[in-house]
Parts: structure tokens; C-alpha cells; sequence
């Protein structure tokens, strides 16, 4: 029998905090058993190995909206809360009070542009971001240039705005979902360290 796979064995890319974003809509007339629904649930999430905080929002003080986010260290904690009797108790205990509109999961660089949330981790300073981005967007850049020189003659004599516009086509999507992942990981320790600290 094989022997089981450790946190510190598990690849890097699973071991990247993730947030989770769930819009619920609410029985209005039942606020008050809502709210200490609401509260059981971060509380007993809170219990859980990886948990990294919460918080719920309403969109506005007359909608049925409400708004949660909840963080754990990794997809592998994530994933165990989310499978877990707890959770599912919690949820069927909630079946009649709350309704699930849409939920989003983030990794890597993704929740770094949203507005700071309560219980949430703060993204990395700008400066960083930029330097993650750059670190991604130069090569990639670069080689592109290359390629397109080499295997594309007179293309940088082509009409500028087609240039441009099928060059962003092409790197934007690298860029997103292959690039900046890869560096983003490679550099979480640094962007992850507390401020303050180099």
C-alpha cells in the first residue's frame, strides 16, 4: 500500500489559499434565525484545520442578498470542510431559511483587485502585484516577438492596430490562465510574507 500523501509532498498549486465566494438569498421574515445560522456556521468552520476567517455582507440594508466569504489555507483543507458532516448539518439545518444564488472559488492573483473584506487576508502591496505581473508579462513578451519575427516576416510592418490587437488576443489568455498561476506560486512565500518584512 502506497504511502499517503503528505501536506508538504502535496504540489505547490494545492497548497495556495483559496477564497470562496457564495451569494445566498434569505428569508427576509426570519432574520433573527438567519443571523445565529450565519454565526453557527463560522463557528463551526472555525473548528476546521486551514480555516482562515469569514465574513457576511448584505448588498443593502432592503435586499435579500447576502454575501459570504470564507478562506482556508488550501484546496486540500477546503475540500475537507466542504465534505464534512459538519458542513452538510449546517446546511440542511439552513435549507429553509437561506438560498444559494452563486458561488465562486479564487486562487492566486484573483481576489488581489477586490475591495479588502472583513476576515479575509489582505492581497499583496501594488508593488508586488506589479512585479509578479512584469515577471510574467516580459518574457512572455519577448518570446512572442521572437516568434512572430522569425516565423511571421514583416509582421512588426503590418498596421499597428492589428498588430497590437492580435498580439493582446494572444498573450492575455497565456497570461491569465498559464503564466501568471505558474508565477504566482512560485513566488507565494514572498507574496504572502507579513509587511514589513522583505
Amino acid at each position: 500500500m502506497p504511502p499517503q500523501e503528505t501536506l508538504e509532498d502535496a504540489p505547490r498549486a494545492h497548497r495556495l489559499p483559496v477564497t470562496v465566494s457564495i451569494t445566498r438569498r434569505v428569508d427576509e421574515s426570519r432574520l433573527p434565525e438567519v443571523t445565529h445560522w450565519v454565526q453557527a456556521g463560522v463557528n463551526l468552520a472555525n473548528s476546521y484545520d486551514g480555516f482562515l476567517g469569514s465574513g457576511w455582507v448584505r448588498a443593502r440594508h432592503d435586499s435579500d442578498e447576502w454575501h459570504m466569504l470564507y478562506r482556508f489555507a488550501d484546496a486540500a483543507t477546503l475540500e475537507a470542510w466542504e465534505a464534512s458532516e459538519d458542513r452538510a448539518g449546517w446546511l440542511y439545518d439552513g435549507r429553509e431559511l437561506v438560498e444559494v444564488a452563486r458561488v465562486e472559488r479564487r486562487t492566486g492573483i484573483e481576489g488581489w483587485f477586490d475591495a479588502p473584506q472583513p476576515g479575509v487576508a489582505a492581497p499583496p502591496p501594488r508593488w508586488k502585484q506589479a512585479v509578479t505581473i512584469w515577471l510574467g508579462f516580459f518574457p512572455l513578451s519577448l518570446a512572442f516577438t521572437y516568434l512572430t519575427v522569425y516565423l511571421v516576416p514583416g509582421w512588426h510592418q503590418l498596421w499597428p492596430l492589428a498588430t497590437v490587437l492580435i498580439t493582446t488576443l494572444c498573450l492575455t489568455p497565456t497570461m491569465t490562465y498559464l503564466l501568471l498561476p505558474f508565477v504566482t506560486r512560485m513566488l507565494q512565500p514572498w507574496l504572502q510574507r507579513p509587511r514589513g518584512r522583505r
